[in-house]
């Protein structure tokens, strides 16, 4: 059954959805929480996707923070880690509990000495990854000092050339590390999606935002 969206203004209500991993779990949570999502199941190139009630913008994860940060969407759903690492103002309102994933710390199995011994030999240690803030936040929180290496893609090579001691990344298995010879040696953060909202729309769009929150919290986890 479709529910429509309580409405507080003429306007749609628009909502950001990420492409990839996430974007069939969040059509299918949208769909069981009662929204249209009928011209989601093919959008082809569309980047937009409208009905009466809710305009769907078809984002890249990590430009969802930022539509809800700066008001280009009222609410969305993103994956923590992305939230995070953006660290903008938006109000998390619902772990919607699917897109499990962990952000660690890993090295090579095969690293000459230890990598503890390094650094209380060098002071510092080289850590490579698509995250800095993150793992920035991990290290200073336990106090030790790192040099930062922000690469784009394949950070398992990293400490496999010798360009990292270190890296911080995202897995949800640990499979891909462990094919590289690389071993976890801590977690720094877990990872779920979030439906999230934009403060001004949260006040503005309060009954429309909040009445879909519930619903979303009502059912997850996914069956």
């Amino acid at each position: 059954m479709i529910v429509r969206v309580p409405s507080q203004s003429s306007r749609p209500l628009r909502i950001a959805i990420p492409k990839g991993s996430l974007f069939k779990d969040s059509v299918r949570v949208l769909e069981l929480a009662g929204l249209d999502v009928t011209g989601l199941a093919d959008p082809g190139r569309h980047l937009i996707v409208r009905t009466p009630d809710v305009e769907y913008i078809i984002a890249k994860p990590t430009d969802v923070p930022i539509y809800v940060a700066y008001g280009g969407v009222d609410v969305a759903i993103g994956g923590k880690d992305v939230l995070v690492e953006a660290d903008l103002d938006v109000v998390e309102m619902v772990d919607l509990g699917f897109g499990g994933c962990r952000f660690v710390v890993a090295e090579s199995e095969d690293a000459p000495r230890s990598i503890d011994d390094l650094y209380r030999h060098l002071g510092v240690i080289r850590v490579a990854t698509k995250y800095p803030r993150i793992a920035e936040a991990h290290f200073a929180a336990r106090g030790v000092q790192v040099e930062i290496v922000k690469l784009h893609g394949n950070i398992e090579l990293a400490p496999l050339i010798g360009l990292a001691d270190r890296i911080v990344d995202i897995t949800a298995t640990g499979r891909t590390l462990a094919e590289n010879r690389l071993r976890i040696v801590e977690t720094v953060l877990e990872s779920t999606a979030r439906f999230v909202a934009n403060p001004v729309s949260l006040k503005t769009e309060s009954e429309r935002v909040r009445d879909l929150a519930d619903r979303l919290a009502a059912v997850v986890p996914l069956p």
